[in-house]
């Protein structure tokens, strides 16, 4: 119990130190050099994306498993889909032989935390695998579902705070929304462009939380 004790307060204590340096406005942006996911298509764009996109009743969970979308997959060498994510999005990152992260630091985008431990991070699949079930994966293959969970060529995997991930779970922007007001026009975009790559369907309320957002771009 000590350890999970000492691992919250210092998660406390560095969320408090970046709620500080926010509201002082020298957290206002991610730091400049920090990397970032694939860049998703401009507003203008992810407009145009969503009004083609097939509308409909969100689907059933009935059947869904994690398991139906393999990953983490191997991408090269020793190297699997999380490690990839956490070299591309972090800073001075260095793993070992095994590809693992043994230091480096990352900037949360949805939270504006800053981590110096991989054990911090989750690498959130910016529409979860259960809402891509639920808006049409259902009936892809299981060759197909995996090359959508371990999508790196679409803005698709982000690391993150891991609590702020699981906080998400599998909810769409009519639900959940990043808690840096500023960052919300680039995740509507990445939603936008990864459903529309992929041919997944939207609801009507995330339509249209999904079309405030960027008519405010």
């Amino acid at each position: 119990m000590s350890g999970v004790y000492a691992r919250q307060t210092r998660r406390i204590a560095v969320l408090a130190a970046t709620a500080a340096l926010a509201t002082t406005g020298l957290l206002a942006t991610a730091p400049a050099a920090q990397a970032s996911p694939p860049t998703p298509v401009s507003a203008a764009t992810a407009r145009t994306y969503l009004s083609q996109l097939t509308v409909a009743a969100e689907g059933s969970s009935s059947g869904y498993s994690r398991d139906l979308f393999p990953h983490w997959i191997t991408q090269s060498g020793t190297c699997n889909t999380r490690e990839v994510v956490l070299k591309r999005d972090g800073s001075n990152v260095q793993q070992d032989s095994s590809c693992a992260a043994v230091s480096g630091s990352w900037y949360s985008e949805y939270d504006g935390a800053t981590w110096t431990l991989a054990s911090d991070l989750d690498i959130d699949h910016v529409v979860a695998l259960s809402e891509a079930w639920k808006s049409g994966a259902n009936s892809w293959t299981t060759s197909k579902r995996q090359q959508f969970a371990n999508d790196l060529t679409r803005p698709q995997l982000i690391a993150v705070t891991d609590n702020v991930n699981q906080s998400k779970g599998d909810q769409d922007p009519a639900e959940w929304l990043p808690s840096r007001t500023s960052y919300r026009c680039t995740y509507a975009r990445m939603w936008v462009h990864v459903k529309y790559y992929w041919g997944l369907k939207v609801d009507s309320a995330e339509k249209s939380a999904l079309q405030g957002i960027l008519n405010g771009c």
